[in-house]
C-alpha cells in the first residue's frame, strides 16, 4: 500500500504529493487526512506531511520511502476540506501545503529541531559535547562545520525531529477505591493528622465522589500534595489524569427564547430556509433584526440534526455575538478566533471535529471549521475588508463560505446594512436571492444625522482657552453634555490610533521617518514613542529637532489618544473608555471593554472602525463621527464605498431601542457624496451612484481584478523584474482587459524591501490564471536572489 503525501516544504518544486511506503504494521491505520511523519530528500531529514489519498500502486519508478510514523490516529481534515484545499491553492496562488495548514489550529503546525549524537568517545569528550551522548545543533557556524566534518568522518549522526506542538491540558485527579470502607479507615487514624482524616471525610460525606482534582483539594480544601501522597500509599486512594478541556468563555448567560418575528423578519426567514444552496444576500439596515432572524435559521437546521457556522468580520464583534448564540444554544456552541489563546482554540477545534458542538461562531479562519452535515452558513457584515486574508493563501472568507455551500447544498446567508458592491450586483442579477429589511424593528426610526462642516467651525481651543488642539465641533460637545446629563451613552468614531499621525519641526520642517520603511512614525504619547505601524520600529519622542536642533516640536494630525486627552480636558465628568489596536492587545481585553460600556461603567465608548458595526448598547443615543474624512483621500477605487459603509454602520449604534438616537458627522467634505447618502441611510442611491463610477473605470463588479506585488532589497532590481512580468502578461489580454503598472504603492519601502505593483483588469481569461502560476513559479526559483512575488486574486486593498 502506498499514501500520497503532501509534505512540509513549501516550493514549487514540492507542491504536489509524493509517494510513500505505507509499513504493514500501519496499513489498517493510515487514511486521507492523517498527518504523519516522512524522510524527505537526500539526507533523509523528517518532515511532517499530510494524507491526502493511498492507493495498491505507486508512479514513482523507483523504490519509494517508508512513512516514518504517524502523528494523528484519527483524521485532521475530512475528504470535503481536502478537496477545498487543491481548489484554495489554485485560486489563491498559494502552495498546498499552506492551504492545509491554514486550515488547522496553529498550535497544529510542526516544529522542527535537529539533534547531533556522538557515535565515538572522542566525539563524545569533546568540547562541544562535554560528555553528552546527544545535543541539539547549535547556531553557530563554526561549531556547525566541526560538525559536519565529523558527520562526513562517521562520527556523527544528525537527526530532524518534528516535533507536535498540539498537547492536551490534563490534570492530576485523585480517584476513589473501590470496597475501601472510608468510615471504618478515618476512625483508625491518628487524631492529630487532622488534613488525612478531612480528606477521608469528603469521601464519606460525598459518596457520589468518585474523583476529586488535586487543584480543587489544594485550594478549595487547603489538602496539601504531601497529604495526597500518605493517602495513596497506604491504598486508600489512586491517582490518575484526565484531560481538562480550556474553556473561552466560562461567565454564565442567561438562557434566551426565540422572539416574534416582524413580517419582514418572517419573509427574510423563510427565503432562506426554502432556498437550497442557492445564496441569500440579505439587506437590512441597522437595527432591523437581522441576528434574531440568523439565530431561528440556526435553530430550524439544528432541529433537522444539521449543523451551524456564523462569522463575524472583527474579534471585537465575538464577544456580544458569542453572548447571544450561547444563550439560546448553550454548550451547542463553539467558538474560534485569533483572540483565544493557542491551548483554547485547539480545543474548541477538537470539540467540533469530534462533533462535540453544532453552531461554530467565530471570525475569518472559522471557515475552515471541521462541522460536518452543514446546513446554514452566515456571514454577517458581509461587506467587511476584514473578511480577506492579507497572507497566503490570501482567500475571501466569502469565496471560501460559497464553496463549502454548494459542496453541502445549504443555503449561505449574507448579512449587511451596506452589502458589498459585488454582492448586490449579484443580488440584482439573481445569482443571489436578494432579500430587503428597510425597516428597523417595531418601526422604531433611524436616528437623526448632522453634517457638521469642519471649516465654518471657529477655534474651540481659542475661545475654550485650551492649550490642546480642539477637534470636536461645538455642535458635539453640546451633543455630549446634554447625553451626560440624560445619563446616556455616546459612541464617538476616529478611525486613526496614536496621538499624532506625526511630530514636525515648525523651525526647518523635519518630520521623523522610519529607518525601515518610507512612512512617517506615529506620535503615541501614553507610551512616550514614536512607532512604525508597518514594522514596529520605535523611537523616543525627542525633544530637539534632530536636524536644526530646535525644540519648536509640534505634533500634527489627530489619533485616538489625543481626543481622549480632549475629552477628559472638555468633560472631566465623563467617563471614557478607549477601543483601539493599542488598548486590545491583551486576551480578552474587547469582552472586559465591552463589558464595561455594556453595563454603564462608562458614559463614552471612543474608537477605531472596530466600534463601528454589529454592536448593541440600549443606552446609546448619541454617535459622533470625529472626522469622516480619514478614508476618502487613500489611493483606492473602493474609497468611496468604505467611507459610506463605515458612517452608515456607525450611525446605526444610536437609538436601538426605544429612545431616539442622533449623529454628528465632522467633515471637511460635505457635499461628498459618500458622506451625504450616509447622512440619509440611503444605500440605494449609493448603489446607484458607485456603479456609474465603477463600470465607467472598469472596476468591479464590472471587472475582475488581480493585483501582482513584487519586492526586493534593491529598488531597481524590483522594477526589473516587475518590468519583465508585465511584459509576459501583456499580450495574452482580450481586449478592452487593462495592464496598469509597474508602479510603486503608497508606501514603497516596507521592512527595508521595495514593492512595486501591477493591477490586471480581466473578464473571462482562462490563459491568464495559467501564465500567473508559471509566473509564480519562475519567481519562486529567483527567491534565493532576494525576490518576492505576492499574487491577490480580488485585492479589497489596492495600496
Amino acid at each position: 500500500m502506498y499514501a500520497q503525501v503532501v509534505v512540509d516544504v513549501p516550493t514549487q518544486q514540492t507542491d504536489h504529493s509524493f509517494d510513500y511506503l505505507i509499513p504493514a504494521a500501519l496499513e489498517k491505520f493510515i487514511v486521507a487526512g492523517q498527518r504523519v511523519v516522512v524522510p524527505f530528500g537526500r539526507s533523509g531529514r523528517r518532515v511532517q506531511g499530510f494524507v491526502v489519498g493511498t492507493s495498491t500502486t505507486s508512479s514513482y519508478a523507483q523504490k519509494c520511502k517508508p512513512i516514518a510514523y504517524l502523528i494523528d490516529l484519527q483524521p485532521v481534515l475530512s475528504s470535503e476540506l481536502l478537496q477545498l484545499s487543491q481548489w484554495l491553492a489554485n485560486r489563491t496562488f498559494a502552495f498546498w501545503v499552506d492551504c492545509l495548514q491554514t486550515m488547522l489550529p496553529n498550535v497544529m503546525r510542526a516544529k522542527y529541531s535537529k539533534k547531533a549524537w556522538a557515535l565515538t568517545s572522542t566525539v563524545r569528550q569533546s568540547a562541544l559535547f562535554q560528555g553528552a551522548a546527544a545535543i541539539s545543533v547549535p547556531n553557530d557556524l563554526t561549531q556547525q562545520r566541526q560538525l559536519a566534518q565529523w558527520q562526513k568522518q562517521g562520527q556523527v549522526r544528525i537527526d530532524y525531529l518534528v516535533e507536535n506542538k498540539a498537547q492536551t491540558r490534563q490534570q492530576l485527579v485523585l480517584n476513589r477505591v473501590a470496597n475501601q470502607d472510608y468510615a471504618h479507615i478515618v476512625t483508625q487514624v491518628k487524631p492529630q493528622a487532622t488534613k488525612q482524616r478531612q480528606l477521608l471525610q469528603l469521601f464519606i460525606d460525598h459518596p457520589d465522589w468518585q474523583q476529586i482534582t488535586y487543584t480543587a483539594l489544594q485550594q478549595k480544601y487547603q489538602i496539601g500534595n504531601s497529604v495526597i501522597k500518605a493517602a495513596i500509599a497506604h491504598g486508600w486512594f489512586t491517582r490518575s489524569q484526565i484531560e481538562i478541556r480550556r474553556n473561552p468563555y466560562t461567565n454564565p448567560v442567561t438562557p434566551s427564547s426565540p422572539q416574534v418575528l416582524t413580517a419582514e423578519q418572517r419573509k427574510a426567514y423563510q427565503t432562506i430556509i426554502t432556498s437550497a444552496s442557492r445564496p441569500v444576500l440579505l439587506e437590512g439596515v441597522t437595527g432591523s433584526g437581522k441576528t434574531e432572524v440568523y439565530l431561528q435559521v440556526i435553530e430550524h437546521f439544528l432541529q433537522q440534526h444539521k449543523t451551524a457556522l456564523m462569522l463575524v468580520p472583527e474579534i471585537s464583534l465575538t464577544p456580544q455575538m458569542v453572548t447571544r448564540v450561547r444563550a439560546r444554544f448553550g454548550g451547542q456552541v463553539a467558538v474560534l478566533h485569533s483572540g483565544l489563546s493557542q491551548g483554547e482554540r485547539y480545543d474548541e477545534w477538537r470539540r467540533i471535529n469530534q462533533q462535540q458542538a453544532q453552531v461554530v461562531v467565530g471570525a475569518r479562519s472559522a471557515v475552515f471549521a471541521p462541522l460536518r452535515h452543514l446546513g446554514v452558513i452566515i456571514i454577517d457584515e458581509e461587506h467587511e475588508a476584514s473578511y480577506k486574508q492579507i497572507d497566503n493563501p490570501r482567500y475571501h472568507a466569502r469565496d471560501v463560505a460559497l464553496w463549502r455551500g454548494r459542496y453541502h447544498h445549504c443555503p449561505v446567508v449574507l448579512g449587511s446594512a451596506t452589502p458589498s458592491l459585488e454582492s448586490r450586483a449579484r443580488g440584482q442579477k439573481r445569482v443571489y436571492q436578494l432579500v430587503q429589511m428597510p425597516h428597523r424593528v417595531y418601526n422604531q426610526p433611524l436616528p437623526q444625522v448632522q453634517i457638521v462642516d469642519l471649516r465654518e467651525q471657529q477655534n474651540l481651543a481659542l475661545e475654550l482657552n485650551s492649550p490642546l488642539q480642539v477637534d470636536l465641533s461645538q455642535p458635539l460637545i453640546t451633543a455630549l453634555h446634554q447625553c451626560l446629563k440624560k445619563h446616556e451613552q455616546a459612541i464617538l468614531l476616529l478611525n486613526r490610533r496614536g496621538y499624532a499621525n506625526f511630530l514636525l519641526c515648525r523651525n526647518c520642517g523635519f518630520v521623523p521617518h522610519c529607518p525601515n520603511c518610507d512612512i512617517t512614525l506615529t506620535v503615541h504619547l501614553q507610551e512616550h514613542c514614536l512607532l512604525c505601524h508597518y514594522c514596529g520600529h520605535r523611537e523616543p519622542i525627542m525633544k530637539q529637532c534632530q536636524v536644526c536642533g530646535s525644540s519648536k516640536l509640534r505634533l500634527s494630525g489627530t489619533g485616538t489618544q489625543k481626543v481622549e486627552t480632549q475629552l477628559q480636558e472638555l468633560l472631566p465628568q465623563a467617563r471614557v473608555l478607549r477601543m483601539d489596536n493599542d488598548t486590545t492587545t491583551r486576551k480578552g481585553a474587547h469582552q472586559r471593554i465591552l463589558q464595561q460600556f455594556a453595563q454603564q461603567q462608562a458614559d463614552i465608548l471612543l474608537g477605531t472602525q472596530m466600534i463601528a458595526k454589529g454592536l448593541d448598547f440600549p443606552n446609546v443615543t448619541l454617535v459622533g463621527v470625529i472626522n469622516a474624512d480619514t478614508g476618502l483621500g487613500i489611493n483606492d477605487f473602493r474609497a468611496n464605498e468604505r467611507t459610506f459603509q463605515l458612517l452608515t454602520q456607525v450611525s446605526g449604534r444610536a437609538g436601538r431601542k426605544q429612545k431616539l438616537g442622533q449623529v454628528f458627522i465632522q467633515t471637511y467634505n460635505p457635499d461628498n457624496y459618500a458622506i451625504q447618502l450616509a447622512s440619509q441611510q440611503d444605500y440605494e442611491a449609493f448603489y446607484r451612484q458607485e456603479m456609474q463610477f465603477r463600470h465607467q473605470g472598469n472596476y468591479p463588479p464590472y471587472f475582475f481584478l488581480i493585483k501582482i506585488t513584487i519586492s526586493h532589497q534593491e529598488r531597481a532590481q524590483a522594477f526589473k523584474m516587475a518590468y519583465n512580468v508585465a511584459k509576459r502578461i501583456k499580450p495574452i489580454l482580450q481586449p478592452r482587459e487593462q495592464l496598469l503598472g509597474p508602479v510603486q504603492p503608497t508606501v514603497a519601502r516596507i521592512k527595508n524591501r521595495y514593492y512595486y505593483q501591477i493591477i490586471i483588469k480581466y473578464r473571462h481569461n482562462q490563459s491568464l490564471g495559467q501564465l500567473l502560476h508559471q509566473i509564480m513559479n519562475n519567481v519562486q526559483i529567483d527567491k534565493k536572489r532576494g525576490f518576492a512575488i505576492a499574487i491577490d486574486n480580488e485585492p479589497q486593498q489596492m495600496e
